[in-house]
């Protein structure tokens, strides 16, 4: 029995023994380091290639998040943010009952926002991804849509997913079916502005006790009424909702300026909601008498859906840098979300690999750093977050997929914290300064296989770190600058309205260009 217990303590001091050394030799061989202090590494800096492309027309159906509105940025232009969705029966099948008459149809599609205090009671809201000043008003028209959006493709016999894009406006502006529905207050319509009130309502019961429930702000809008009062009166059209999608098309958002100043939000259409209020008569079998009831039908904003962007009055200088880029590398690198532009980056120069592969060199980390060109982003906010990855295959980075981290916050935008590409915000002028990626399992194993590809980077803006997948193109003939053929761009930075403007590989300012920096151990 001692003898055991003896053996067994001599294990587990040997089994610590034996793990710390093989701890102390992988960080010696190169683990990620944490944070910015790297003791006494060694360092080299590699130039870059970078170059601007331009996304034109993609494709925008679909999203898990979308715009709506006006958005003059100084730095890119001005972004007109128009929507269309289906609309779906909550219920199919419902039982509308006889003689319906309408008695109110309200929109309501919820807004990104947080509490940020509370007065005498009441919260007092802040709108979350909301863009341009705070009293920018526009005018709003929502029109029954007339074009069918089908799930799949009649041009390819019905095989593939139908694809709509960013520059489709016209194909559900043509269609809008009578007049505008939203008839409420001027302030629903011709002077919308998206409202951070509560949403505050009073209700009573049958025996007059009131009941007063609050809400988080949200677009709420009177709808009219004829449009609704012919649907109830179609209930064979209510069956299921493929026949209610080919009856009722769904809704066409399209935002105008009124003269003044205006706004964007991104929002989350698929939250909202038409309710359809109304009273029908129901039969009261022992007496055979009639009368009316209160009833309620509930359209849900889900299904397909597509945003509709169009960019004009470009800023002169965004506008040269991403129609004329140059293949040697350009100066400044133009990020813009939307129908925007992204950057392709090559690294190592010819000869650099072997270069480093014949020092044996113990890669420890390699990290990009993107400093911001502050002087042209000042008057223009900075996306929270760019996302790099493999531009040839379209999909992420190893040091993508061996991020783990989690965000401390429990805010999913800010997972991969390691990986990262998060804003760096100066504290003195609370303004983006950098930028940085980590990069240093992908450089690894640059060096360490000969036969790796050393593939080109994209980097572009993003609204979601966790959506990696790309979006298509319209039309095929899209080059990058050295000739290649450009088909696809990350589907995240289509959801996100800011763009950053990024010194390049060729900076005039030697301080704040595009490097590769890498730090190493020396073997011994």
């Amino acid at each position: 029995m001692h003898n055991t217990s003896f053996f067994r303590k001599i294990l587990l001091v040997a089994s610590v023994v034996f793990l710390y050394s093989c701890d102390k030799d992988f960080n010696v061989i190169g683990d990620d380091l944490i944070g910015d202090n790297h003791f006494d590494l060694a360092t080299y800096s590699s130039d870059i290639l970078a170059y601007n492309q331009q996304i034109t027309s993609i494709q925008s159906n679909n999203l898990t998040s979308n715009h709506l509105g006006i958005y003059v940025n100084p730095a890119f232009g001005t972004t007109v943010a128009n929507f269309a969705t289906q609309v779906t029966l909550a219920a199919p099948n419902p039982t509308i009952g006889e003689s319906p008459t309408i008695q109110s149809v309200e929109l309501e599609i919820p807004y990104y926002s947080h509490i940020d205090k509370v007065e005498n009671g009441k919260n007092i809201y802040i709108l979350d991804s909301i863009y341009g000043p705070v009293d920018g008003k526009m005018n709003l028209s929502i029109y029954e849509s007339g074009y069918y959006m089908p799930n799949l493709d009649p041009d390819d016999n019905f095989v593939s997913s139908k694809l709509f894009f960013t520059d489709d406006n016209s194909l559900f502006d043509i269609a809008k079916v009578g007049a505008r529905l939203n008839n409420g207050p001027d302030e629903e319509n011709i002077n919308f502005r998206f409202s951070p009130e509560e949403i505050t309502e009073k209700t009573k019961d049958d025996a007059g006790k009131e009941t007063v429930t609050k809400r988080a702000p949200a677009m709420k809008l009177k709808l009219s009424g004829p449009t609704f009062q012919k649907m109830l009166n179609s209930s064979t059209k209510l069956a299921t909702n493929d026949v209610f999608k080919e009856y009722f098309r769904g809704l066409y958002f399209k935002v105008e300026s009124n003269g003044g100043a205006s706004r964007m939000a991104t929002m989350d259409f698929k939250k909202g909601k038409i309710t359809i209020k109304y009273r029908a008569k129901t039969e009261i079998t022992t007496d055979a008498d009639e009368t009316m009831e209160d009833k309620t039908l509930v359209l849900n904003l889900s299904d397909n859906t597509v945003n509709l962007l169009q960019e004009t009055n470009l800023n002169p200088s965004y506008n040269t840098a991403i129609t004329t880029p140059k293949a040697t590398g350009d100066e400044k690198l133009y990020l813009k979300g939307g129908e925007g532009s992204m950057a392709i980056l090559e690294l190592f120069k010819p000869g650099e690999l072997e270069e480093i592969r014949s020092k044996g060199w113990l890669i420890n980390e390699a990290n990009l750093i993107f400093n911001i060109d502050s002087d042209a982003m000042k008057n223009s906010p900075e996306p929270n977050r760019i996302y790099l990855y493999d531009f040839n295959n379209n999909r992420p980075i190893v040091d993508y997929y061996n991020d783990g981290t989690s965000s401390a916050t429990t805010d999913a935008k800010k997972i991969k914290q390691v990986f990262s590409g998060i804003l760096n915000v100066d504290p003195v002028t609370k303004k983006g300064s950098t930028y940085k990626i980590r990069i240093t399992n992908h450089v690894r194993n640059l060096i360490k296989y000969k036969d790796s590809t050393n593939v080109k980077m994209g980097i572009a803006v993003t609204e979601d770190i966790n959506i990696v997948a790309p979006n298509k193109l319209k039309g095929t003939d899209k080059k990058t600058a050295k000739g290649e053929p450009f088909t696809k761009a990350p589907r995240a930075s289509v959801m996100n309205p800011l763009g950053t403007i990024l010194h390049g590989g060729n900076s005039p300012d030697e301080s704040k260009r595009l490097k590769l920096q890498i730090y190493y151990t020396k073997p011994n």
